[in-house]
């Protein structure tokens, strides 16, 4: 699995991820920070060869991402000097990855980041592996209790 920057050609497979209609995702990979996991086959189909890529590659060229090639996504900004995590799915290994992606950015830049997760999920476990601690409840999301979490990186060193 490498992780990358995601790109339009992504839109496809987040959509079917999220249930959201391609346009949205599209939007969403503009508007926020988004990085995606994606299977050591799809690298070999896109010839991209590092973990750590920037994507290079434009929606222009003619080649969406296969559906099954995406293992997970994180999307992620910043409001108010605290990096959120606004969206994360995928398998356990791909989203416990991901965190990382958000993690780095806030360590790097001296900022907390926080996620709201779904309580009955795997994310908590996967954002408790990278350093998040539970921190209270969050609020219903489709009538769905949640946990919040953080990561300050003063509190890590």
């Amino acid at each position: 699995m490498r992780v990358r920057d995601a790109v339009e050609a992504d839109a496809a497979a987040l959509g079917s991820m999220t249930g959201r209609p391609e346009g949205v995702v599209r939007d969403m990979i503009h508007d926020r920070s988004v990085r995606v996991a994606v299977t050591d086959g799809a690298a070999d189909r896109d010839g991209a060869g590092d973990e750590r890529e920037s994507a290079s590659r434009s929606a222009d060229d003619g080649a969406d991402t296969p559906v099954d090639a995406v293992d997970g996504f994180v999307a992620f900004d910043v409001r108010d000097g605290v990096v959120h995590v606004t969206n994360v799915e995928g398998s356990s290994d791909a989203v416990r990855r991901l965190f990382e992606e958000p993690v780095r950015f806030g360590t790097r830049e001296g900022m907390p980041v926080e996620a709201v997760l779904p309580t009955d999920g795997s994310a908590g476990n996967a954002a408790e592996a990278v350093g998040f601690a539970a921190v209270g409840s969050g609020p219903r999301i489709d009538g769905a209790s949640t946990t919040r979490y953080r990561f300050d990186p003063e509190e890590s060193d």
